[in-house]
C-alpha cells in the first residue's frame, strides 16, 4: 500500500491528501512531527531534504508535492484531476505554478507577525501586493465557472483551493472577490476539504514549530 508522510498543518502535504481522497487512492498515513522529527535519521532517510509530504509505493519514493500529484495522476487514471485539452491543461499548470511560484512565498513574511516575529515593512507590503495580484488574477481566470476547468475539478483546484481559503487568516478577506469566494466555499463543502482541513487547536499546537521553521527561513 502507498505510503503517505505528511502534517495536518503542512499545505504541500495538504494538498497531496486532498488528491488521495479525491482518487480514492487507498494509502497508510504516516505522521511526521514538525517538532524535531524530520531531521531525525529515520525520515531522513526517506528525505534527505527533510520536509513532508513524502509517498512511498513498491520501493518508489516520490518527494516534492507537484512531483507526487503528476504520479498520481499517471498512475491512477480513474477520477482524473488533469484534463486533455491543451488550453485546459494550460490553464491547470498556471494557476499550479502562480500558486507556489507567486503566493506561497508571499505568505511567509505574512505569517511572522502571527508567531511574534518580526518582519521587514517593505518586504511586507511587497507580499501584500502580490498576494492581491494573485487573487485577482484567479478571479478573472475563474469567469462564470465553478472552479478553473469549467464544472471539473482538478489539479488547480487543490493546489491553489489548499491556499486560498486561509488567507483571510491572514487579512486578505475574500467577499471583494465575489468569484474566488464561491470557489471557496464550493471546494469547503466537499468531504476531502473537512477532512483534512486542520483543527483550530491543532494550529494553535503548531505554532511554535511553525515560528521555528520560519526562524530558519530568515
Amino acid at each position: 500500500m502507498l505510503k503517505f508522510y505528511y502534517n495536518p498543518v503542512s499545505v504541500n502535504a495538504r494538498r497531496v491528501w486532498v488528491a488521495l481522497l479525491e482518487k480514492q487512492i487507498p494509502f497508510e498515513p504516516i505522521l511526521v512531527n514538525l517538532d524535531g522529527d524530520q531531521f531525525g535519521d529515520d525520515f531522513t532517510g526517506v528525505n534527505p531534504l527533510q520536509r513532508v509530504p513524502v509517498v512511498v509505493e513498491n520501493g518508489f519514493r516520490v518527494i516534492e508535492s507537484l512531483a507526487i500529484l503528476d504520479y498520481l495522476e499517471a498512475k491512477y487514471r480513474d477520477r482524473p484531476l488533469l484534463p486533455t485539452q491543451p488550453e485546459e491543461i494550460a490553464t491547470v499548470r498556471m494557476v499550479e505554478m502562480v500558486a507556489l511560484n507567486e503566493l506561497q512565498p508571499a505568505t511567509l513574511p505574512l505569517t511572522r507577525p502571527l508567531v511574534g516575529l518580526e518582519v521587514d515593512n517593505r518586504k511586507l507590503e511587497s507580499a501584500k501586493a502580490r498576494v492581491v495580484a494573485v487573487l485577482q488574477f484567479y478571479e478573472n481566470l475563474l469567469g462564470q465557472h465553478s472552479y478553473f476547468v469549467a464544472e471539473q475539478l482538478t489539479l488547480a483546484d487543490i493546489v491553489a483551493g489548499t491556499l486560498v481559503p486561509s488567507l483571510p487568516m491572514l487579512g486578505f478577506p475574500l467577499d471583494i472577490y465575489p468569484r474566488l469566494k464561491a470557489w471557496s466555499e464550493r471546494l469547503a463543502m466537499r468531504e476531502s476539504w473537512q477532512q483534512t482541513t486542520p483543527q483550530p487547536e491543532v494550529i494553535e499546537a503548531a505554532l511554535p514549530n511553525i515560528r521555528k521553521i520560519l526562524e530558519r527561513r530568515s
